[in-house]
């Protein structure tokens, strides 16, 4: 286990949560600062009845996403049989959104070798700046080619699904933009979908960053510079005759006989 001190950034699903927990294991967390996203809802919902494009964009994610998550299959992946948790409740903090006041007061007064985040909104600001060791991020794509949203979709309706996978890198101001760390590339089954490769890969980056924490203790450097910008995937970009074409794909034999295992490749300074 690292002696480094570390303050986590997330989400509040499941792989969210198994993620922070995986990652305090293997330091001494400080904090675990949760984005509840209800951050004056009325201002939000004023802005999507002026763009009724918007609105209807949202509400067919939302059934989309009810749709796919059915059945509790995440909280099962990461936690089997158990209600998903986080093995130290008593240093949850639940925040509106991540670039709000407190989170900088928070991490201010704890002063942290290092921040990790996954499944945040885009952080901005002074908080960029935070981290005796800087800021990690585990971003579900691997960049620069795949950015942004839904990139283990996107991989595979592109036909690579060799390219599924996330990417271990430090944070700066852009969308998934920093420095390199780690690619992680999970173990590729022939019953895989979307979801399940998306978690296996989520799966391994946690046992990554275990690696890492040590590693970014005994003095390794690590960071390649992204060399172009690839592709940004946004949500609105996924429609249904995309996620038809994908399903087609899973059907006719996408993921047969690849035979790829995990695969984690670094990138040291």
């Amino acid at each position: 286990m690292s002696k480094l001190s570390v303050i986590i950034l997330c989400g509040q699903s499941p792989r969210h949560l198994y993620f922070a927990n995986q990652v305090a294991k293997a330091c001494r967390p400080l904090a675990i600062i949760q984005e509840s996203g209800h951050d004056d809802p009325f201002k939000k919902l004023i802005k999507l009845l002026i763009k009724p494009a918007s609105l209807w964009g949202k509400l067919s994610r939302w059934l989309r996403d009810r749709k796919r998550y059915s059945g509790h299959k995440e909280a099962e992946f990461f936690f089997y049989k158990e209600v998903p948790y986080l093995t130290h409740p008593e240093l949850r903090v639940e925040v509106p959104h991540i670039n709000h006041p407190e989170v900088v007061e928070l991490i201010d007064r704890y002063q942290a070798d290092l921040i990790v985040v996954f499944g945040t909104s885009l952080l901005k600001g002074t908080l960029l700046e935070k981290g005796r060791l800087g800021i990690i991020n585990l971003h579900g794509g691997l960049s620069p080619e795949y950015r942004g949203a839904d990139c283990t979709f996107w991989a595979l309706y592109n036909q690579e699904p060799e390219k599924v996978g996330c990417t271990v890198h430090y944070i700066n101001a852009g969308i998934d933009t920093g420095n390199i760390i780690a690619y992680v590339s999970p173990e590729i089954k022939a019953t895989d979908d979307e979801l399940t490769l998306f978690w296996r890969a989520v799966q391994s980056s946690a046992d990554v960053f275990s690696v890492l924490l040590n590693r970014l203790e005994q003095g390794e450097t690590f960071g390649q510079t992204q060399t172009h910008k690839g592709h940004l995937y946004q949500v609105k970009d996924r429609g249904l005759r995309h996620e038809k074409a994908v399903d087609a794909l899973l059907q006719s034999g996408l993921l047969t006989n690849l035979n790829l295992g995990k695969r984690v490749t670094w990138f040291k300074l």
